[in-house]
């Protein structure tokens, strides 16, 4: 009976093997992604699984069991910190495998391993496309149409433009009415030095 043989060899000792998936693990929770090849990236999904699980746990049996395998006390401090917030009810499933293609060089199969989306994440932009389209254009956030948004948007345009010009009359305006008055106080004492040297040359000629 194959009792107690759970996981791959990989062509690797057994203490190879695990300080190369303690090192993978690691870099998986500070980076978010790792890279490898097929079989690895396989074999690495079932270790971050279980220390998700361990952290969703959050006792401190689970965060002993979690350092004997991650080689940070940073990454584990902040795993269990936001395990539960982060993958919610789910259960299991917290990674997923992105084929890349051959490797150049020997040909083997590559491989993305990153985690998956938080519960209740918001949808992206082409998924509120499809569903907009779906319910015949009508955005389920305001309850209106696309084309109605587009109006309400150009009119709130047209408003600030309309805005923009009433001020800029209104200051020329101002303008206007400084320089008026600017040339007027500069028109009074000329007036009144003209009204004085004709009075004197009235004088002279008398």
């Amino acid at each position: 009976m194959r009792h107690q043989k759970a996981g791959k060899k990989l062509n690797r000792t057994g203490s190879h093997r695990d300080a190369m998936f303690r090192n993978m693990v690691t870099s998986l929770f500070i980076h978010g992604r790792v890279q490898t090849t097929d079989a690895k990236a396989k074999e690495l999904r079932r270790w971050a699984d279980q220390m998700i699980t361990l952290a969703k746990r959050g006792d401190l049996h689970a965060r002993r069991q979690a350092l004997s395998v991650v080689r940070s006390k940073v990454v584990v401090h902040k795993l269990f910190e936001e395990a539960s917030e982060r993958f919610g009810q789910r259960a299991g499933g917290y990674t997923r495998v992105i084929k890349v293609g051959r490797r150049v060089g020997d040909s083997a199969p590559i491989s993305i391993v990153e985690f998956v989306g938080p519960e209740g994440k918001k949808d992206t932009r082409k998924q509120k496309r499809k569903t907009a389209k779906k319910n015949g254009g009508v955005s389920k956030r305001k309850g209106v149409t696309e084309s109605e948004e587009k109006k309400a948007k150009e009119s709130e345009s047209q408003k600030k433009v309309t805005e923009q010009t009433a001020s800029v009359k209104e200051e020329d305006a101002a303008e206007e009415k400084r320089d008026e008055s600017a040339q007027e106080t500069d028109a009074g004492p000329k007036d009144e030095s003209a009204s004085q040297a004709e009075k004197e040359e009235k004088g002279d000629n008398k």
